[in-house]
This record gives structure tokens, sequence and C-alpha cells, in this order.
């Protein structure tokens, strides 16, 4: 299993297709930029020129790889669909990398996915012993295999067939000869959007990456929904029993871009009202409201005019810290999170501080945030998390640690800021982030979000984790090996 590295819940992946449109590559690569946030392991497109589909994967950053004209003249056509990743399920590699491609009975498919499936091992298995061959470790394969392997006739069957044996949280996007195909699971975990550009439409799992290539947004896939796109005509099927959507709250808290639309409003308001109800049930004076940056700007600005406190960027984070930043003795790597961060001394100095931030996992990170702003002379701080306590892990496509590794699953609150060693510690509760994200009209009784991170109560069984299980391959799970 992989080692929970970070101190933040890691975005699962970036989808994005276009169809109808002579520079399709080109369009997919921006489309993937604005989406690099999603994830940033590795990234893949795949193209379909009317004849022949073309693929190129590479390891890192969309920017490093997608800008130029020779990598792009390799992906013609006028369809593509490409995919940021970051393995939820699968280890790191390049066979890994999406979209997938497979050349099947009836023809070329090509599948990106954003999500996880919590069955995906159960299905793995069975097909296997049905004589499958899998290339790689992702469950996104499962998918393409159970399209191969059935029966019906039409594409569009065999899909539906496909997804009814699935379970779990995704957004997938598929192309074929003649289709571009946007699924969003059954009750809308991951999410997914409609665009369009003159005549060509797009999916993308934000509206974010619409903006950037000049299109509009028409609308979100529904959950449960298969939207369809051919001979530039948008065909909707929706072959699942009705269900009411529960989409992944944290798109709202942390996810999404902050200048995404989600359900008609951009996120960075939501999370604005998440700081302004945080405020609403706190009752404390402080000198200052200071952000964690970046994802903790928006909710401190809401905090700050609720309160009537002054804001300020007591912390300034550096951009230009990657991920493959090298860190080659005991030395650097005890700077933490200095190497991201650094506090403006003069602002906070005998200060006392409201510090903001929009969810604490492990606690490491705001323990060196509380650390080094005491040590820049902060008099006190006080730490306000706009979010309520996460308790559990998810099993949906967020990459989370163990329930072990949680701070807030088996300590108090005061264990919990004696361990960030702040003045105070305290969080948004469930019900006023209910009213931050859907107003006072909130039915209390049934939860609209998939909220399992605070409250335990998972939406959909994970089949492929009832043991505590985290697997990649069938042969770790039952110990086989090959004779």
């Amino acid at each position: 299993m992989k080692k929970f590295k970070n101190d933040k819940l890691r975005e699962e992946c970036g989808i994005f297709g276009i169809s109808n449109h002579q520079d399709s590559s080109a369009l997919v690569a921006l489309g993937l930029h604005a989406l690099q946030h999603r994830g940033q392991e590795g990234c893949g497109i795949v193209s379909f020129d009317g004849k022949s589909y073309h693929s190129e994967k590479r390891h890192g950053l969309v920017g490093d790889h997608f800008t130029d004209q020779e990598t792009l003249k390799k992906l013609p056509g006028e369809s593509a669909i490409g995919h940021n990743r970051y393995s939820t399920t699968g280890e790191t590699s390049l066979r890994n990398i999406q979209p997938f491609f497979a050349d099947l009975h009836m023809g070329g498919l090509s599948v990106a996915h954003n999500g996880n499936l919590t069955n995906a091992l159960l299905l793995r298995e069975s097909l296997v012993k049905e004589g499958a061959i899998f290339r790689t470790t992702s469950d996104t394969e499962t998918i393409v295999q159970l399209i191969a392997k059935s029966k019906r006739d039409k594409f569009l069957d065999r899909l539906i067939d496909a997804l009814f044996q699935i379970q779990g949280g995704y957004a997938l996007i598929l192309m074929t000869n003649k289709k571009l195909v946007g699924v969003r699971d059954p009750i809308g975990i991951r999410p997914l959007v409609i665009g369009k550009l003159k005549d060509s439409y797009i999916f993308a799992s934000e509206s974010c990456a619409l903006d950037i290539v000049g299109a509009t947004f028409v609308r979100e896939v529904e959950n449960g929904e298969i939207v369809i796109i051919e001979n530039n005509n948008l065909k909707s099927v929706k072959p699942f029993p009705n269900q009411k959507p529960r989409p992944c709250i944290f798109e709202y808290i942390y996810f999404a871009r902050p200048d995404s639309l989600i359900n008609g409003e951009c996120a960075y308001e939501y999370r604005k009202r998440l700081g302004a109800e945080l405020a609403k049930e706190t009752d404390l004076k402080a000198d200052l409201v200071i952000p964690v940056p970046d994802s903790g700007v928006p909710a401190a600005l809401g905090y700050a005019e609720q309160s009537k406190r002054r804001f300020e960027l007591g912390l300034i984070r550096n951009h230009y810290v990657g991920r493959t930043f090298i860190e080659p003795t005991q030395n650097i790597r005890s700077l933490g999170v200095k190497l991201k961060l650094s506090p403006t001394k003069t602002t906070v100095k005998n200060k006392s501080i409201i510090l903001i931030d929009d969810s604490l996992v492990r606690g490491t990170t705001c323990h060196k945030i509380v650390k080094m702003l005491y040590e820049s002379g902060a008099r006190e701080i006080h730490v306000r998390i706009a979010c309520p306590e996460i308790r559990f892990p998810d099993f949906y496509g967020v990459d989370m640690p163990t329930k072990e590794e949680l701070l807030a699953h088996n300590k108090s609150i005061k264990d919990m800021c004696n361990y960030i060693k702040a003045n105070s510690l305290k969080f948004l509760s469930l019900d006023g982030l209910y009213k931050a994200l859907i107003g006072e009209k909130r039915n209390i009784n049934y939860p609209q979000f998939c909220d399992h991170y605070f409250t335990g109560e998972y939406p959909l069984k994970p089949y492929d984790n009832l043991e505590g299980l985290k697997v990649k391959q069938l042969s770790l799970l039952s110990g086989k090996s090959s004779n």
C-alpha cells in the first residue's frame, strides 16, 4: 500500500474530451492544463483521425510535455480525450497513465476515468478466471474488460451492461470511432460538465477547463446519466433507477478550482460562506485573520468579513516548489513546510492570530505552521478549520490516510489542539457546513452530499475494502503466483 505522505487530501484525476474540432489535441492539452490541480503524476491524450487512434502518455505535468507542436502532431484528428493522473488505485507507472485504448471486436475504444471503483478487485478476479488478461493495475481497465466481454451488439448497450456491474464513484469519458460519451455514477459522486465551442461538444471535470479554451458552459452531466455526442448531436440516456444525487462534499471545500462552477455557483463563493459560518460559530477576539495559502484564503476572507476582523497574508506561499523538489539530506527534509510557506514576520509579530485552513487531515503541516508563526513572534494562535473533523477515509476516488492516520479519528479537540500546539482549535459544525452550501433549508435527516469523511455514513459499500485492505492487484490479495 502506498504510504500517504501529504497532509492534504489528494485530488482524484482530471478528464477532458472534445469532438468535431480540427485542433482537438491542442484543446485537450489546454483543458488538462486547467485541470492540473487534480493530478500531477502523469498525463495522456488519445486522438482519433477518422481511421486510426493515436496515443501519447507522459510522467509529470501537462506543460512539460504537451505544449510543443512536434508532440501534438503525433495526435491528429478531430476527436480527442485526455487525463491527468493522481493514482488512487494502481501503481505509478506509464502503463497506468490514461486514457486507456483497446482494440475491441466492435472497434477501437479509449477511456478516461476519474474516481474509484469499490468492487474492482472482485470484478477483476472474476474476469481473470474467465480468461481476461490485464495489462495495468488500474481499476479503469476493469471497465474496458467488461465492455469487451459483453454479449450485447451495440456499443451503448455494452456500456450500460458494464455500468450495471461496477460500483463506486466515477466520471467517464469514452471515445469510439463515431461517438464521444460522458458518464457520471448513479449518485453523482465525481463531477463532469458539458461545454460547447461553436459546433464542438466538450466533456470536462470542471468548468474552468471550458473557460481556458473559450467554450461555453452548457450544464453538468446529471447523476446516473450517459451523454452521447454523435454527428454533432447530443443525446441523453438514463439507464439507472432514479436516485438523489450525493456529490463529493470536498469538491465544494477543496478540490475544485475556485473559479469552477458547481451547481451554478463558483467554488470560491461556497468557501467564503464556509468561513462566514465558522465565524458565526466562534466567539473569539484576535488581531488578525490569516489563511493557510492558497486553499484557506476564501474561507479566511469570509471569516474576516463576518467577524469584522482584519485580514492579512501572514503566510506567503512559494509557488516554485514542485512535487519533484530534491531533498537530499535529513537537514533539508527537516525544513518541512518552510520550503513552501514563509511568514511575514513584521505582520505577525506580537499579534493574536486566527489561523484559517480548509481542512485538518493528519495535523503534521498545521503543527509546523503554528510553530513557525510562534518563532516569528506571534503572541497567540487560534486555529479554525472551515469543515468538520475528518474522521473516516474515502473509497470513491480520494486518496486519504487510513483511519489511524487521521488526526481526528480517535482524538478529542483538546488532544488535537495539544498536538498542533495552538492556543485553541475549533472546526466548523456539520450543520454550519450544510448552511454554507445549501442554505437554511437543509433537511437534517437527509445528507445532500457524500459527507462520510465526517459522519462515517458511506453511501456505497466499499466491497474491496471490507477488511481494510487497499491492494492494487490480485496477486497481493490472494498470495497467488505464477508457476
